[in-house]
């Protein structure tokens, strides 16, 4: 049975859902995010509508900027709760074209629908049934992908959008994505897009043909990864919510704070509970995820997967902290979470070290941690969180956990 993974992403989706709800919002630049006070706004752009687009406005960029750019938009605050309910009855439709879903976000989500073709026809009239179905019940558009596996469907979903349907059939993979800047491809960070151009590869299909021995020269065996992906290979099966492993931590502070110090020392003490979580489940994990909340509500996440698996605080700790040093902030945070996800059991290759010594040396922290945590409980801290009781001292911070 042929493989037929469907890549659903909503257009536009927080700013849609306000133009669908107020019928004067439709056809303008409607921006979501922190309010832009003339220019003088502290917060970014959380999503925008594609009218607002044409003046060269995107999600994550400084209000202060949009406003340069499109003084004459519609700036709205975001309205999580209606987004997250709005969401809830979107999965619900996708759920009936298939039981296994792999949400990846508020308004996304994998479907494997391999042997449906009885139920839905072929591709073409499956994703047409799915577009049409979210569009009489909601109102909204969305963007379908189909491919033979996950990483080709989501490539395919963009191609097009807003409203689009693009469709890779099986065995067409590499020559579908050779065309394709190599900036397309799930998982190439501007990092490795950038080392990629600078090696002369622009294209996928050019990063296709490139030497595979010339890639793990380069890359180690992300490198051979790399290659995979610009084939059109990916042998990963959709991570059902029952099935999906993930490990967070998150912490709001009950008075938001901007201090540098006392952000990165949270960072420090959630990556040692999440290290700590997946240790004791004797789990690895690849992908690491940051949260942030802003003063005004505004959240963004943002994610990167490492080249090997990892179950240590300083791996972890130092991804994260490129994460949150890669963020743009004009106003103060309110909450900070850090998470993994792309877990494996058991023995799997653990990255390899990224800091010479003193990862070794961590490590051996790590276990004596888990040790004493084990015996006596949490009654030792590393150095690096001391004084931590008096730089949060007004800054008292609420516990949350997340389980995939």
């Amino acid at each position: 049975m042929e493989k037929r993974i469907v890549h659903v992403d909503m257009d536009a989706f927080f700013a849609a859902v306000e133009q669908r709800d107020n019928p004067s919002l439709r056809g303008k630049p409607v921006i979501i995010g922190a309010s832009p006070r003339k220019g003088t706004g502290r917060g970014v752009v959380s999503t925008c509508s594609y009218e607002a687009r044409r003046f060269g406005v995107h999600s994550a960029m400084p209000i202060s900027r949009a406003w340069r750019a499109c003084p004459d938009g519609i700036y709205l605050s975001p309205d999580m709760s209606k987004y997250s309910v709005e969401s809830k009855k979107i999965m619900e439709i996708l759920a009936a074209f298939s039981p296994v879903m792999e949400k990846i976000s508020i308004d996304e989500a994998f479907l494997d629908c391999s042997g449906t073709e009885h139920l839905f026809g072929d591709s073409r009239a499956l994703g047409q049934s799915i577009k049409e179905k979210i569009l009489s019940e909601r109102g909204l558009t969305a963007s379908v992908g189909i491919a033979s596996n996950k990483s080709v469907a989501k490539i395919a979903s963009d191609l097009e959008k807003p409203d689009g349907l693009v469709i890779c059939p099986p065995g067409e993979e590499a020559a579908f994505l050779a065309p394709l800047p190599v900036n397309r491809l799930w998982g190439a960070g501007p990092k490795t897009v950038e080392r990629l151009e600078k090696m002369g590869i622009t294209t996928i299909g050019e990063l296709a043909a490139f030497s595979e021995e010339g890639l793990a020269r380069r890359f180690g065996r992300w490198g051979a990864r790399l290659r995979q992906m610009a084939l059109g290979i990916d042998s990963r099966s959709l991570e059902t919510e029952n099935g999906r492993k993930s490990i967070s931590e998150e912490r709001t502070f009950s008075r938001d704070t901007g201090k540098t110090e006392i952000l990165e020392k949270m960072l420090l003490s959630l990556s040692q509970d999440v290290a700590a979580q997946l240790r004791r489940k004797k789990m690895k994990a690849r992908t690491v995820h940051l949260k942030l909340r802003f003063s005004d509500f505004t959240t963004l996440t943002r994610s990167r997967t490492l080249q090997r698996y990892f179950d240590d605080t300083v791996t972890l700790h130092h991804a994260a902290g490129d994460l949150f040093r890669s963020v743009p902030r004009f106003q103060k945070v309110r909450l900070i979470g850090v998470g993994v996800s792309g877990m494996e059991e058991g023995k799997v290759y653990i990255q390899p070290s990224l800091f010479g010594e003193n990862r070794g040396k961590s490590r051996k922290v790590d276990r004596v941690m888990d040790e004493v945590a084990r015996k006596h409980g949490k009654v030792i801290t590393r150095a690096g969180l001391l004084g931590k009781k008096e730089s949060l001292s007004s800054n008292k911070v609420d516990k949350k956990k997340g389980r995939g």
